[in-house]
């Protein structure tokens, strides 16, 4: 069975998408301040943040409270396999470069993580692989703004559950 991958569309301090990848039986994060670009040539910053539980891939609602505070929507969700599937994902992942090739419902091709600093919050970059899904003029943050779980927006959101 392949394992999931979703990518939370936040409001919090500042607005950015939460990639969460199903690792070990934890959701895997980084915050892409900028969400996931569909052109190879743009790559994005992902700042690493802790695990969370599995259960936490379905959360749609609004956050009180803290630095996390504010509206959740489900931008994309499918599922992700490794493009090194002789190596185990975990160890790709702490070695500093891991690809895969999700397939999402806004979302599908091969991406790459590469991590590009340590300390407390590392800091990686979120890049498309050139692959015939692989599109420079699409725009999926702004084109697609609804959530893949409800259909709602972010806004709709955070007026009916704020």
């Amino acid at each position: 069975m392949p394992d999931r991958f979703v990518i939370q569309l936040h409001d919090a301090t500042a607005l950015h998408y939460d990639f969460r990848l199903e690792v070990e039986g934890v959701l895997r994060s980084w915050a892409v301040p900028k969400g996931p670009s569909t052109d190879p040539a743009q790559k994005r910053l992902a700042v690493e943040v802790g695990d969370h539980a599995l259960d936490y891939a379905d959360f749609e609602g609004v956050h009180h409270g803290g630095r996390g505070s504010g509206a959740v929507i489900v931008w994309d969700a499918g599922s992700y396999r490794s493009l090194a599937p002789e190596r185990p994902f975990a160890q790709a992942l702490a070695a500093g470069h891991a690809s895969f090739w999700l397939d999402g419902e806004k979302l599908r091709g091969g991406w790459t993580l590469q991590r590009t600093s340590g300390g407390a919050k590392p800091q990686w970059l979120l890049i498309k692989r050139r692959d015939e899904t692989a599109d420079a003029g699409r725009d999926p943050e702004r084109d697609e703004p609804r959530s893949v779980k409800s259909g709602r927006t972010l806004e709709q959101v955070a007026r009916e559950e704020g």
